[in-house]
């Protein structure tokens, strides 16, 4: 896992750690370093080593910090050059930032690769309100839609199985990749849990509205040609037997993004991301008989991975487990 080191002035790394906790729960491999007013760069460089001696020898470290230019960054640079190659540095820390920083570390193993990741989820972080204030988004190109409908339907920019649904990777890289006019988080249960759909209607990216919707409801919204055409979709399924309704019942997806499935009771997992049990296997052995493609990514740049393998090894081990 990548450790992460928080650097401020001041009292603002421990606070942000705190309201990180409260959020994301505890997280190991995560160190503070705050530089007060009585110390100077020496003291600094000493807390920042100590901080990144705890984590193990063969760890990559990403440093969130809290200004460019800053002591904190200085001092975190000057480490950082021994390890280039593999380290990172990012500044403008905020929660949005801290936050999708855990939640990568879930799925993503490099420190750069985060740190990437990472500088766009800050920015999308910073909004304001009344939104009429919020400046006017740049142009983007339009990805072709993998999922067409007919003309005068819906069509499906991309249709992914994430058991997060809406966050960071969905909210910055696909929103960017697929320029949809809608999110639309496909689950009968998420769509009774108020709470959760709050979260997910504020995580929308500016300009793009995103929804929660029962199952039933997806596909009655599929086949509405006279409201609904020149809408291009970004659907969110958190498990494949939801996406299989949502198709059995009509809605006219042939790709399905697989993004990350959690690890549960009686799952187990090929992959750092991907965790299935016999119902999970038997559902895509389905899917497939229907047409359905699969493309295994998290990330737009990322390679795409062997369905049939990845399902075959998770097979042998749910055998293995009887």
């Amino acid at each position: 896992m990548v450790g992460i080191i928080l650097a401020s002035h001041g009292n603002f790394a421990a606070g942000i750690m705190q309201s990180g906790q409260m959020i994301f729960g505890e997280q190991e491999k995560v160190e503070v370093v705050t530089f007060m007013p009585n110390e100077g760069p020496d003291d600094l460089k000493a807390h920042l080593e100590a901080a990144a001696a705890k984590f193990d020898p063969e760890d990559e470290v990403l440093f969130l910090v809290d200004l460019w230019g800053g002591s904190p960054f200085n001092q975190s640079s000057a480490l950082f050059e021994a390890h280039k190659d593999k380290w990172a540095i990012v500044t403008g820390l905020n929660l949005p930032m801290l936050i999708e920083a855990y939640s990568s570390r879930l799925s993503m193993d490099s420190a750069q690769a985060i740190a990437a990741h990472l500088v766009e989820a800050g920015r999308e972080g910073v909004k304001i309100k009344p939104e009429s204030l919020e400046p006017a988004p740049a142009a983007a190109a339009v990805a072709a839609p993998v999922n067409a409908g007919k003309p005068g339907e819906m069509t499906y920019g991309l249709a992914r199985i994430d058991s997060r649904l809406l966050h960071g990777q969905i909210a910055t890289a696909w929103s960017k990749e697929i320029n949809p006019t809608r999110i639309i988080v496909v689950s009968d249960n998420v769509a009774k849990d108020d709470l959760r759909k709050k979260l997910i209607t504020e995580a929308a990216p500016a300009g793009v509205k995103a929804h929660v919707i029962p199952i039933d409801q997806m596909i009655k919204v599929a086949k509405d040609t006279e409201h609904m055409g020149g809408q291009k979709a970004l659907l969110l399924f958190e498990t494949p037997e939801d996406a299989l309704r949502a198709i059995e019942g009509g809605v006219p997806i042939k790709t399905l993004n697989i993004g990350s499935m959690a690890h549960a009771v009686g799952k187990v997992q090929p992959n750092k991301v991907l965790a299935f049990n016999q119902e999970d296997i038997d559902t895509f052995a389905k899917l497939k008989s229907l047409g359905v493609d699969f493309d295994v990514r998290k990330v737009p740049a990322d390679s795409k991975d062997n369905m049939d393998n990845i399902l075959s090894k998770a097979q042998s081990m749910l055998d293995q487990a009887k």
